[in-house]
């Protein structure tokens, strides 16, 4: 193969960047001062036998604004062939949340442009799931996904004027990516469907007044909810269409397989998981009107977010299954991934990776005390460096 082919065959890869692993002001006021997902990671304890808690992170209980952390991850990422990160960004009614990884991590480090970034907005509910207690009712909302016109307007002008002219920002065809999570929840807060389409051409022509061609709206679509205020959307080419989105794309490969459908704690295959999830990628391929990216997930243990007291059962799904994907399974994922993103002939590939750092969801490529870089590794190892393709 040529060095061309080899350019023209090899994806953008993005891992999605979870950034709760650092001190955040709201997090404070509602677990107490100081508090990050790491306190839920060291809790964890396993539920039957074999299972594999708590996971032990190989670099230790990173804090992720401090920009030497930033950095390392920035290295790591580069060496083994992830070409940037997807970053989880919130944005509730009344300004952002967990921005400081972002900000003080990523951007204050000495080498962020050696990759690429760019931004989901996490439009869900943000529930009380850290940890999870009382398995009989709906945990508590601390905050709406589904915001209104002004509040999406100040995200925006935050979105355009602090990160979209950072050189290092992803960008398709030359328009800045920005990827949204949950499209039921942009309609709700904005009121219905054209009221969506509506914001999102005023987010487009903001970016136009701010010498980019536009945005680069990309859609996540699934089939199973999974965080139990989701909303799944039944006929996502229709709205797609509708929303003007140029891209889709998947989160996790459990947003489409139904927890329920599978043993119970101990999951079936994580390569079951695996085909479930590409047949109904293949489908999305074929009707929904846009480029479709896949995604490979390293695995899925939400163990850490149900309370060591509570009764690990049924009840909460789809947080209790247990799939203990090893790097292997991991690496056959991403064989499939790069079998189907070099059938789809789009002159833009990209392949995302959940993530680079979930912890307490069992889903990470950072190396941890089992494993090692092995994750990370298999990324490498089934694509090859970076510059088969060219840095940004």
């Amino acid at each position: 193969m040529t060095d061309l082919a080899r350019q023209a065959d090899r994806p953008k890869i993005f891992a999605y960047y979870f950034p709760d692993y650092h001190a955040d002001a709201r997090n404070a006021a509602w677990f107490g001062e100081g508090w990050d997902e790491w306190h839920l990671v060291r809790a964890a304890v396993p539920r039957f036998p074999e299972h594999l808690q708590p996971k032990v992170p190989l670099l230790g209980y990173q804090d992720e604004a401090d920009p030497a952390v930033a950095q390392s991850s920035i290295e790591l990422a580069d060496r083994f062939g992830i070409d940037g990160f997807i970053f989880d960004y919130y944005w509730y009614d009344d300004g952002p949340y967990l921005q400081r990884a972002l900000d003080e991590g990523f951007l204050g480090a000495p080498n962020p442009e050696r990759v690429e970034f760019s931004l989901m907005w996490a439009n869900h509910d943000l529930l009380d799931i850290f940890p999870r207690r009382d398995l009989t009712t709906m945990p508590r909302t601390l905050k709406r996904g589904a915001i209104g016109r002004a509040a999406f307007e100040r995200m925006a002008r935050h979105v355009v004027d602090c990160y979209f002219w950072r050189p290092q920002y992803t960008r398709v065809h030359g328009r800045p990516r920005f990827s949204i999570y949950e499209v039921g929840a942009l309609i709700r807060g904005l009121g219905g469907v054209r009221e969506a389409a509506d914001a999102l051409n005023w987010f487009d022509g903001l970016a136009r007044e701010s010498g980019h061609p536009g945005v680069h709206f990309d859609a996540v679509v699934w089939g199973f909810a999974v965080l139990p205020a989701e909303i799944p959307i039944a006929a996502p080419e229709k709205l797609i269409r509708e929303l003007g989105f140029r891209s889709a794309s998947s989160y996790v490969w459990i947003h489409h397989a139904d927890s329920a459908q599978h043993p119970f704690p101990f999951a079936d295959t994580w390569r079951e998981v695996a085909a479930t999830a590409f047949l109904e990628y293949d489908g999305y391929r074929k009707r929904l009107g846009v480029p479709f990216h896949p995604n490979a997930t390293a695995g899925w243990d939400a163990s850490a977010r149900v309370a060591a007291e509570a009764e690990f059962s049924r009840d909460d799904l789809p947080y209790t299954p247990v799939w203990q994907a090893t790097p292997a399974d991991f690496e056959h994922g991403l064989r499939l991934a790069k079998s189907f993103i070099s059938a789809s002939g789009y002159d833009y590939r990209e392949l995302t990776i959940n993530a680079w750092n979930e912890w307490t969801e069992g889903s990470y490529l950072l190396p941890d005390e089992v494993d090692g870089f092995a994750r990370l590794e298999a990324v490498l190892r089934v694509f090859g460096p970076r510059a088969n393709r060219g840095s940004p």
